[in-house]
């Protein structure tokens, strides 16, 4: 399988300060569909995604708009939707301002406390390895030999990081943080993955 895994364009949600799952989000910025379109342009120019099988996203407007972006440029029309593919589930707090959360709730300190929900009905620290975990077993059974395509959320890709590369814990002074609308790809084969490329965004800084 071939898993390429692409952030969604810049979003509303974080120029507003609001934890947006699926209820909270409002989709992209006028930036996040430039964003997009800039992906999409590159795509039906270079075809590195013409074998593309399927194209996954997370339910979250932010991604679906995004996906819905990448249709044309892309050999599926389809786009599926997986909530496997969301950030890590912030439950209640889906729609609140940072500051209303941290008053609410406090600080969420994963490292400290990674057994912690989120939110009422949100996922631990631990949950969320855990799905992303999953899914990937997932996806390379389901999609062995086909490449694939996911408009996902940088939590979800550094956390896929984290499990393939088998990183015990974030928190060690140096970040992952993919840019909107870059390419993370994997390839894998029975169970050995490898890295391809990570936060390819070359889209973002062409402009021919």
């Amino acid at each position: 399988m071939r898993l390429v895994l692409v952030r969604h364009g810049a979003s509303e949600h974080s120029r507003r300060g609001v934890i947006a799952d699926v209820q909270g989000c409002t989709g992209l910025t006028a930036e996040g569909v430039t964003q997009a379109q800039r992906l999409a342009r590159r795509l039906r120019a270079t075809g590195e995604l013409d074998d593309c099988a399927a194209l996954l996203c997370s339910p979250v407007s932010r991604a679906r708009q995004t996906a819905e972006i990448l249709t044309g440029a892309l050999p599926t029309s389809a786009v599926r939707e997986d909530q496997a593919l969301c950030e890590l589930r912030p439950g209640e707090a889906d729609g609140l301002a940072w500051a209303d959360y941290r008053a609410r709730y406090g600080a969420f300190e994963l490292l400290a406390f990674p057994d912690r929900p989120f939110a009422p009905g949100g996922e631990s620290w631990h949950d969320f390895i855990a799905r992303v975990r999953i899914t990937l077993t997932s996806f390379s059974a389901q999609f062995a030999g086909q490449t694939v395509v996911a408009v996902s959320h940088a939590g979800f890709i550094v956390a896929a990081l984290l499990v393939l590369f088998d990183i015990p814990r974030p928190g060690t002074g140096a970040r992952f943080d993919p840019l909107h609308t870059s390419l993370t790809e994997w390839r894998v084969h029975d169970t050995d993955w490898e890295l391809v490329r990570y936060n390819d965004a070359y889209h973002l800084f062409n402009q021919e």
